[in-house]
């Protein structure tokens, strides 16, 4: 742990890495997945996503020393053709299995060029992009999705009937880093409620409201039976038809069920690959990608902007700076990271 920045400890990746994977390992978790996991929480934290960084790892635990997580589960194909699957998770880790799952969507489109693969019995598998992106290496456009448990409303609703159904997509660029877009259907995920809370600090309003409808910029008031709202602001009609064709595509159409049948479901995911040769010459859709990607960036900015991003640029700023300076992770989250080692054995303050 390095010096404290903004009242938060300070830790490095290796560091983050290493504690999580013994305090996996402790829980019963075989090296391998504990490895997987944390590979990606980890990078989770480092290109600015801590809402689905180390903060998850004690809510992963408890689930695993609750018998509702299994690690070690080996996955079943349930449906198949040669471009579908339909898998059981067997409430596998979400990253082990998601990851698994990713490669058969991934080897089906080797030999089909298009591939679907759905998913249910499934524990929370994190960030969208890191699935998205394994489609990347292989020439292919990579899609992710899931729906869970109700925590968004409907527009003009007041009752939970959404996930926050992220989805994420990531497509091969040539000199340009991958397009990747990873964003939630409501105006922010729920991590981001749960890494201000922790940090003590309020939500910008429009974010969330209370039990009574009523808007609040307190994260508390999520947590005390409140909502997410649905992304589109004055518009969220587009977020909740969004949250609807997910909650159809990984909910529906994996058995998982739609979200409002409650959280006891896990989440249900939908991946897709598509192989660009496919369709046409791959350097070619690349040098093609370069230029759409120059293009949004080098066009005019409005005022009060100094430069337009697209969708991965901020992410690979972030991890390039967190790299050298460093991962702050709130007091609250590392408290609670603490005591979940203490609970498995650990004691931490041997291996920091």
């Amino acid at each position: 742990m390095k010096l404290r920045v903004n009242d938060m400890p300070v830790f490095t990746a290796d560091q983050l890495h290493r504690l999580g994977v013994m305090i996996f390992e402790e829980a019963g978790v075989p090296s391998s997945e504990a490895r997987e996991v944390m590979d990606l929480l980890v990078e989770s934290n480092l290109v600015g996503h801590d809402s689905h960084g180390v903060l998850r790892i004690s809510t992963y635990v408890n689930a695993i020393l609750n018998g509702r997580v299994k690690p070690g589960a080996k996955i079943e194909v349930v449906r198949e053709t040669p471009t579908i699957a339909v898998v059981d998770g067997k409430w596998g880790l979400g990253q082990v299995v998601a990851k698994r799952t990713m490669d058969m969507a991934i080897a089906k489109a080797e030999k089909y060029d298009v591939s679907i693969v759905a998913t249910f019995n499934c524990g929370h598998i994190g960030r969208m992009a890191d699935y998205a992106l394994m489609a990347v290496a292989h020439e292919m456009i990579g899609y992710c999705a899931v729906n869970s448990s109700p925590q968004v409303v409907p527009f003009g609703g007041i009752e939970r009937m959404f996930n926050q159904s992220p989805l994420g997509w990531a497509v091969p660029a040539g000199k340009e880093p991958p397009f990747v877009l990873d964003i939630s259907t409501s105006v922010c995920a729920g991590g981001k409620i749960m890494v201000a809370r922790a940090k003590g600090e309020k939500l910008p309003l429009g974010y969330i409201m209370d039990k009574y409808g009523n808007p609040t910029t307190d994260p508390e008031d999520y947590f005390a039976g409140g909502a997410c709202l649905p992304l589109g602001g004055v518009v969220g009609y587009k977020g909740t038809g969004l949250a609807m064709v997910i909650d159809i595509t990984a909910g529906l159409l994996s058995s998982r069920g739609p979200a409002y049948l409650g959280a006891g479901r896990g989440q249900g995911v939908i991946q897709m690959a598509i192989n660009i040769a496919a369709f046409r010459d791959v350097s070619e859709f690349k040098e093609e990608m370069d230029n759409l990607i120059r293009a949004v960036r080098n066009s005019k900015p409005a005022q009060g902007f100094k430069e337009i991003l697209v969708p991965g640029d901020l992410e690979l700023r972030t991890k390039k700076i967190r790299l050298e300076e460093g991962i702050e992770v709130p007091q609250a989250v590392w408290d609670e990271i603490v005591q979940t080692a203490e609970r498995v054995g650990i004691d931490v303050k041997r291996y920091l």
